[in-house]
């Protein structure tokens, strides 16, 4: 598949924006201004094609760590608020390297999210001082900074005023003076300050990325949605392990099925996102040990369509995309977000829906114990009779996950599918 990587990295963003929302307060596009900022600076600086493009991508990339649950509970325990008390959290730097170490970059550039709360005095987390700190680093740090101390999408004249104070106080502290020097360069342009609005970031980034794809199996691909898959999974302690899991019965289901191997990964895939949308998600509504208020369940609801709004740009995932925004959907037209109904889910969106209910079934949830094999099936069986889901395919996964040998084959699956 001829993979585009902008439309990857976009979609990627769009899902991490929540997440920044949520744990830190950030304004909306975050990601996507701070790789703005960065990619005008690197452009300055002259840096190649191959180069910025990886600037972009990397500083669309480079709070992806903030997910890990681990570190949820850390800021909740500190009671860090802001963006700006996240500087004390060091663990969001090395969990975002390790997570991104399978993506498709363009050039051999290594450490970049690991150091880019570096400081150019060498007071940062990893104490690299000056040109120690590699240079994208160093580009996503001023323009990561920029985004968490003023709200740049309101940049009036007193605001810049504030912006280049800021920087100049920092200058050979935070920053170097080169990297200043070329922020300042492009903040002359008043189509900078402009960009910066959210009713614009998007395009404008689009618009300054260079566009590259690569020639990907769909293998190679879903060794990137696996990663990113944990990072969808640890945005609650409560779904740590649930599209990993899910993954391996899609996988399962499709050798029984005998489907095609290009159909059986794009399904794994789709397992790997479907709940890409649950970053938009606030976590005390993840979290909530007790009955979710009307509210909550209406917010809930609407994870689906975070999905298909991250996946529908990627050209090549239609079908990808599809089955992993189908999975609440009913056959009676009574599930969501759209209401879909018997005619209008395919088989793999059906598969999909019955082993995420399945999945969600056995696995611990704040309000409840996981449940064993059948007693979730004794539920599944009450939802065919109900017309919520499919008859055949809810037989089949009693008749393969009752069996003994499901747990070879899940062992083998789980040692084929590791990163």
């Amino acid at each position: 598949m001829l993979f585009r990587l902008n439309e990857f990295f976009m979609a990627v963003s769009f899902a991490l924006d929540f997440v920044e929302m949520d744990i830190l307060g950030m304004t909306s596009n975050h990601g996507k201004r701070t790789a703005y900022i960065s990619i005008s600076i690197a452009k300055e600086m002259g840096l190649s094609s191959e180069e910025l493009h990886d600037v972009a991508a990397l500083a669309m990339l480079h709070d992806n760590g903030l997910s890990e649950y681990s570190l949820h509970k850390k800021l909740a325990t500190k009671e860090l608020k802001n963006a700006a008390l996240l500087e004390g959290v060091k663990e969001h730097c090395t969990i975002g390297e390790k997570n991104i170490k399978n993506y498709p970059l363009l050039t051999n550039v290594k450490n970049i999210i690991k150091y880019h709360h570096e400081r150019y005095d060498g007071t940062g987390f990893f104490n690299l001082r000056g040109e120690e700190i590699p240079l994208i680093s160093q580009i996503i740090a001023i323009a990561d900074a920029l985004e968490k101390s003023f709200d740049l999408q309101n940049n009036n004249h007193d605001m810049r005023n504030k912006v280049y104070e800021f920087v100049a106080h920092q200058e050979n502290i935070s920053f170097s003076s080169r990297i200043i020097k070329a922020f300042l360069k492009v903040t002359e342009d008043e189509e900078f300050w402009i960009n910066l609005k959210n009713d614009f970031v998007s395009i404008a980034l689009k618009k300054e990325i260079p566009e590259y794809s690569l020639e990907l199996s769909f293998e190679e691909i879903n060794n990137i949605t696996n990663v990113l898959s944990k990072i969808i999974d640890s945005k609650s302690r409560y779904t740590q392990k649930h599209s990993q899991s899910l993954s391996e019965k899609a996988a399962i289901m499709a050798d029984f099925y005998d489907l095609e191997q290009e159909e059986k990964m794009k399904l794994i895939i789709a397992a790997d996102l479907h709940d890409i949308g649950k970053l938009a998600i606030p976590n005390y509504i993840l979290d909530k040990p007790g009955k979710l208020s009307d509210e909550e369940f209406s917010i809930i609801k609407k994870h689906p369509d975070y999905t298909r709004l991250a996946l529908q740009e990627i050209k090549g995932f239609e079908e990808i995309t599809e089955w992993a925004s189908n999975h609440h959907e009913k056959l009676n037209g009574k599930g969501y977000p759209i209401g879909m109904g018997n005619k209008e889910l395919d088989f793999n969106s059906r598969l999909m829906t019955c082993l995420d209910i399945y999945q969600a079934l056995t696995e611990e949830r704040p309000y409840r114990k996981g449940l064993s094999h059948e007693k979730a099936m004794e539920i599944l069986n009450n939802m065919i009779d109900d017309g919520f889901i499919d008859t055949k395919i809810t037989k089949d996964i009693d008749y393969v996950f009752s069996k003994s040998e499901y747990i070879d084959k899940k062992l083998k699956i789980m040692d084929a599918m590791k990163v």
